[in-house]
């Protein structure tokens, strides 16, 4: 069976990344003939010669008509090798934060730069992002090789740039591919017109990235979403039901395994695991189902079910890297909520640690975070949760700040100090190449 990889576009204005998703849709047969005909029809109606191959992601009416991408499309496709889901992600600086959203699941982030431009401080901040939200994987496209003539030394002058850019920030699993994603070279097929570049192309290399891992390699990470109790039985097998409902995060539960609830620290069995379809043996992220449990325990939404052999630590204090997401400063004192999993629970600023500096990679001291920020902040919570740093585990290290007026939401967020690691990172490579 194929594998499936979840990728995130991701690149500044107008570097090419809607015409590269439409040419890999295109290109691998993933297109269905009536949208290649409306594709068509809205492109002849623009005075284009050829078909623009970015309306088949570019689907807002907004979009169209200006021209740029602003909300991340998701496309779904599949080769014989490895089936994808595609986020596609904006490129405009404003629209920073939903790149974070598009990369926050992603298995592998397709990062476009615009060979003549070179890297940018939007090449870089969506770097950090990469760097910050763990992506396995990163793909440098260096799009529009076809504009300078196919040029060697102009490629490998960016390439080189953008590679040492990546390793500034603690990304070292990075490839670079010469891309015309216009006319199509190095997309899906090897292009002749780049003879110095031995490389696969882009598609080749996603077919043949390494797996992410077993769904069930991590241990369990089961978020109670809602309790079931029938209040009317159907009969003497409902009379005593009581389940509780979620979506495995991640690991692996089996009947007969033993769990504990956090935050409480509260031990059971699990007795059944039913689904829509019928009881099931065992489950594994990211299947939906309810679990059963041989002792009547207190657990309500929001609390979360892991394997006895391995139990997150319950905190009230969190140290974080967030992305800002929000018009409005953070300052210190801010109250918000924080969304963890199922559960919600309200949370104080106390401190802001400090901020990236993209030029860098360094944390430089701040007083707030304006919109697309990314800094170290402490957080004080309401009521324990059991929280993961963000390197271990990125379903429960996550976590959401919103708006306790208006439920907006206001940053992205990761437990633990993602930017101090970083640096920590770049700091033993660089001792370890000169002691080299």
């Amino acid at each position: 069976m194929a594998t499936l990889l979840r990728l995130a576009t991701a690149g500044s204005v107008d570097d090419g990344k809607s015409t590269l998703v439409g040419r890999l849709l295109y290109d691998s047969k993933s297109v269905l003939a009536d949208q290649m005909e409306a594709v068509e029809r809205v492109s002849t109606d623009r005075g284009l010669g050829t078909a623009d191959l970015a309306l088949l992601t570019d689907g807002l009416r907004s979009e169209r008509e200006q021209g740029i991408t602003i909300d991340v499309a998701y496309r779904y496709f599949a080769t014989p090798k490895r089936s994808f889901i595609l986020a596609d992600c904006p490129g405009h600086v404003q629209y920073t934060r939903n790149t974070v959203t598009g990369a926050s699941t992603a298995d592998c982030v397709v990062l476009l730069v615009d060979v003549r431009h070179g890297l940018q401080e939007q090449t870089q901040r969506h770097l950090a992002v990469a760097s910050l939200l763990r992506v396995p994987h990163v793909v440098v496209v260096v799009n529009k090789i076809d504009l300078v003539d196919f040029d060697e030394e102009t490629y490998e002058r960016v390439s080189a740039a953008v590679l040492e850019s990546a390793r500034s920030l603690g990304l070292y699993d990075v490839a670079t591919i010469p891309v015309s994603a216009l006319e199509g070279d190095n997309v899906v097929e090897r292009s002749s017109r780049t003879p110095w570049y031995d490389g696969q192309s882009l598609l080749e290399h996603l077919e043949k990235l390494s797996p992410i891992g077993e769904p069930h390699s991590e241990p369990l990470r089961f978020p109670v979403q809602l309790v079931i109790r029938p209040q009317q039985a159907a009969g003497d097998e409902f009379r005593d039901y009581r389940g509780y409902a979620g979506q495995v995060a991640s690991g692996l539960v089996r009947v007969g395994d033993p769990i504990t609830v956090q935050p409480s620290g509260r031990t059971s069995t699990v007795v059944g695991i039913d689904t829509a379809d019928g009881p099931l043996d065992a489950a594994f992220a990211p299947q939906s189902v309810t679990l059963r449990l041989a002792d009547d325990i207190d657990i309500s939404r929001g609390d979360l079910i892991v394997t006895s052999r391995s139990v997150p630590p319950v905190t009230q204090d969190i140290d974080g890297t967030i992305a800002w997401l929000a018009e409005r400063p953070l300052v210190p004192g801010a109250k918000v909520l924080l969304k963890h999993g199922t559960k919600t629970v309200q949370a104080m600023v106390k401190a802001i640690s400090g901020k990236l500096d993209l030029d860098d990679a360094r944390l430089l001291p701040a007083e707030s975070l304006a919109l697309n920020d990314i800094g170290h902040v402490n957080l004080r919570l309401a009521s324990p949760i059991p929280a993961e740093e963000y390197l271990h585990s990125r379903s429960t290290g996550a976590f959401l700040l919103i708006d306790p007026q208006e439920g907006s939401t206001l940053a992205a967020g990761m437990v633990g100090d993602a930017l101090l690691d970083t640096k920590a990172a770049v700091e033993a490579v660089a001792e370890a190449t000169v002691l080299a």
